[in-house]
């Protein structure tokens, strides 16, 4: 009898937490749109364009989800969000997922009770400056005044960066990136420090960026992704697994270009056809249509194609693929598989 309780009552607790873990993806069905935050614009990762219209390497991931959920990548609301706002967003559920070059971290993850779908830029902190100091190395920093961004795990590093060197900075605090570049354009400080991939979309944005030089030091990992809240799991696979499509199919060869093509019938790749649906059931598993994983790719294209047309070597950003190549190209992207 006692077991029978027992059973009894994890039974209703999965079901009350089934119940719970669709919430969010009831809710943005009847919403009939994505609520996604972003930054406040930073060049290249999520920024409206001339018409106002989100674009970037950030932007792409919502548009993605809104894909696979909604069919539709236009059906998305953008929140701008400092590095101050950004969490109290997500966890009041004004935002149904954040895509906005947020680290991935411990306290984060566990401590503000939310959970990382994973890494869709494998970054580090670094540090911008004006060719004119003449300064080749952030350990001759001593001294410098440092635009810093608050609430944010940059501010935290660079203050263990000057301890364990044993020099002084003056921090400038600022709210948004648009401000430190104001700041630090109008000489309020000496130095601007974010994400490497942040300086150089923040450079790329300047009159003359070869003014400005991004030193060599790289002083900590910054594992950049989406996130959503936790008790939610199933919203959480579905960004999740959108994510990973986008990986899987670069892998895979799956592009903007040849992917109608690919799933106009199964071909001889059974992974091919698992993630575009023409083999399997696996949208019925995360409560999409088969196709869910096709309008996510066909959103933007791959990871590969997005990256380069938002953040690549041919864009003003001027990134390489670095850490952020396939697995199969010595970088860190590696999707599980679609079985």
């Amino acid at each position: 009898m006692k077991n029978t309780v027992i059973l009894g009552a994890l039974t209703v607790a999965g079901l009350a937490a089934g119940a719970a873990s669709a919430a969010t993806l009831d809710d943005v069905k009847a919403r009939g749109t994505l609520n996604c935050g972003v930054s406040t614009g930073l060049t290249g990762f999520s920024a409206p364009d001339a018409n106002g219209v989100w674009q970037g390497f950030d932007v792409a991931v919502c548009r993605a989800v809104a894909a696979a959920v909604l069919g539709d990548p236009m059906a998305v609301d953008f929140t701008p969000t400092t590095g101050q706002t950004r969490f109290t967003a997500l966890a009041s559920g004004e935002i149904d997922v954040l895509a906005r070059n947020t680290t991935w971290t411990f306290s984060r993850d566990n401590d503000l009770k939310f959970e990382f779908i994973g890494v869709n830029y494998y970054d580090g902190q670094g540090f911008m400056i004006p060719k004119s100091l003449g300064v080749s190395s952030a350990k001759e920093l001593d001294g410098a005044t440092v635009c810093i961004q608050t609430g944010t795990t940059t501010e935290l590093n660079l203050a263990d960066f000057f301890r364990v060197n044993n020099i002084n900075y003056e921090p400038v605090p600022i709210e948004t990136n648009a401000e430190a570049q104001q700041q630090y354009l109008a000489n309020a400080c000496d130095v601007y420090t974010t994400d490497a991939s942040g300086l150089a979309a923040t450079r790329a944005s300047f009159e003359t960026p070869g003014d400005h030089v991004i030193l060599p030091e790289i002083i900590s990992k910054e594992p950049l992704g989406p996130l959503v809240r936790h008790g939610d799991s199933e919203w959480g696979d579905i960004v999740r697994w959108t994510l990973n499509a986008l990986i899987a199919a670069e892998e895979y060869g799956v592009t903007s270009a040849n992917i109608e093509e690919l799933s106009a019938s199964a071909g001889d790749n059974p992974e091919i056809n698992r993630l575009l649906g023409t083999e399997g059931e696996l949208g019925a598993m995360i409560g999409l249509e088969n196709d869910w994983a096709k309008n996510a790719i066909m959103a933007n294209g791959n990871y590969g194609e997005i990256f380069e047309k938002t953040i690549g070597e041919n864009t003003p950003i001027g990134l390489s693929r670095g850490l952020n190549a396939q697995w199969t190209e010595g970088g860190l992207l590696y999707s599980p598989p679609f079985r």
